[in-house]
């Protein structure tokens, strides 16, 4: 099952990208390979709940299982200890990456109040990491059963050896990055 994404990626986006940076073969042409939907959740350590919740959104807007992430060592400060629910992450790859990274740009992002684009400032390996601060704006949560705004953070790691070619490969996908290049 390939979605129509996928297909532009093979029939539009490579050759593009083959033209704009002069690769000799096919193999050299950047690709996404994967996609990492992370929420951290610090008041977790006070509300158990939280992380069942998170886990529950996340896996209803990925359509995957989510997984708890752990802390790694005891902080006091924070009345957090080894091994505690700190956060909520997914890995996307193949099918449900293109998927996923189809509804973000065709719904989601759409449906941001005053959007004028998403930065375009990549982390120097190619790869491009998008904050958003509520989960309302995916269709897959229902607003009256939201006891809490949670934001996440969706990043797309992609095979570019350079930042320059990472933001190409994005922009072909259709990320809408704001006008300013870097």
């Amino acid at each position: 099952m390939s979605t129509t994404l996928q297909k532009d990626y093979k029939e539009r986006i490579v050759p593009a990208l083959e033209k704009e940076f002069k690769y000799t073969t096919v193999m050299q042409v950047p690709k996404l390979k994967k996609i990492v939907i992370n929420q951290g959740l610090g008041a977790a350590t006070q509300d158990k709940k939280l992380i069942e919740t998170a886990i529950n959104e996340l896996t209803a807007i990925t359509g995957q299982k989510a997984v708890a992430t752990l802390s790694k060592k005891d902080i006091s400060n924070f009345k957090l200890r080894k091994k505690m629910p700190v956060g909520v992450m997914v890995t996307l790859r193949r099918d449900r990456m293109y998927e996923f990274l189809e509804r973000l740009i065709r719904v989601a992002l759409p449906r941001i109040r005053d959007f004028k684009g998403i930065e375009g400032k990549l982390d120097g390996r190619g790869n491009y990491t998008l904050g958003i601060t509520e989960q309302i704006i995916f269709p897959e949560i229902n607003i009256d059963a939201i006891n809490k705004l949670m934001g996440m953070n969706i990043t797309f790691v992609t095979s570019a050896n350079t930042d320059e070619e990472g933001y190409a490969l994005l922009k072909e996908f259709g990320l809408p990055f704001k006008n300013a290049k870097n």
